[in-house]
């Protein structure tokens, strides 16, 4: 379906019960083997000055991973501040999507709908934001 960016994007924005209904899906058939428990850690944060484009470190994030393993293959879930449920539930999709399972189709439908709430959930917030903009030109 997506690229894995792509993917992380709408993963790490969507809600909690979502990344379970997809994960019950994969653990249904699948057994998942937890290589790293969640833990906290600090990651480096980089940006791309405007001007001249070259890439600097702004600072340090506060993330926390998870990575686990289906059959032979690992996945990997990180997320920003303290959430270690949905590191667990990103990495197991990331390790379904990684080996490829049969079940693909099922969770890119899933994740086509949790697309679609999102940018509709960002559309209403764009439009609250847009009504309370001023003009400035006379």
């Amino acid at each position: 379906m997506k690229c894995r960016k792509e993917r992380t994007e709408i993963l790490v924005s969507c809600q909690k019960d979502v990344l379970e209904k997809m994960v019950s899906v994969v653990e249904e058939k699948y057994k998942v083997t937890i290589l790293e428990e969640p833990n906290s850690g600090l990651v480096m944060m980089k940006m791309r000055e405007s001007a001249q484009k070259h890439l600097f470190y702004l600072g340090e994030v506060f993330v926390t991973e998870c990575k686990v393993m289906i059959e032979d293959t690992m996945g990997l879930g990180i997320i920003s501040g303290v959430n270690e449920e949905k590191a667990y539930l990103m990495a197991v999709i990331d390790a379904a999507y990684n080996l490829k399972i049969n079940e693909v189709s099922i969770l890119d439908t899933m994740l086509e709908s949790a697309k679609v709430k999102i940018d509709e959930i960002r559309r209403k917030e764009q439009s609250k934001l847009l009504q309370t903009k001023v003009n400035f030109e006379t």
